[in-house]
């Protein structure tokens, strides 16, 4: 474990290569309903699985959303798992990694670039890294 309170932060690159790797890692996008329709989430359609969506805070008021760690409990069944955690841009999903290390889960990775990654000179996300710059599987609505 990192000095942060969980085990650390990885790119979305380097999930995707644990997630190719290993079987029994899961990946939990904890964004909202309205980002993974209109923005998009992760496909993991190629490893003949699927993410784990459980919102960290809620839409529209993204107020925390207090039956989080109680959702993971009942779909991330083994606390020893890899556990890469991803969010927009790497801030909700830290949070969610330090909670969930907090409740037993041994494994909590933080996507430190997100979804989108960070804005550009220009203020846009989705160019300079993040899952979908970086070209990985994703889908829509």
């Amino acid at each position: 474990m990192t000095g942060d309170g969980y085990a650390g932060d990885v790119t979305s690159v380097e999930a995707m290569e644990i997630l190719r790797n290993d079987m029994d890692a899961v990946l939990l996008d904890v964004r909202t309903d309205a980002e993974w329709t209109f923005v998009g989430r992760p496909d993991l359609s190629s490893l003949g699985r699927e993410p784990v969506l459980i919102s960290w805070q809620t839409f529209p008021g993204m107020a925390p959303n207090g039956g989080f760690v109680d959702a993971v409990r009942r779909s991330v069944l083994n606390k020893d798992v890899p556990v890469l955690i991803l969010c927009r841009s790497g801030q909700r999903s830290k949070s969610a990694a330090i909670a969930l290390t907090e409740a037993g889960y041994g494994d909590c990775r933080n996507i430190s670039d997100g979804f989108e990654g960070p804005k550009d000179a220009d203020g846009h996300r989705n160019t300079v890294s993040g899952w979908r710059a970086s070209g990985l599987p994703w889908q829509q609505g």
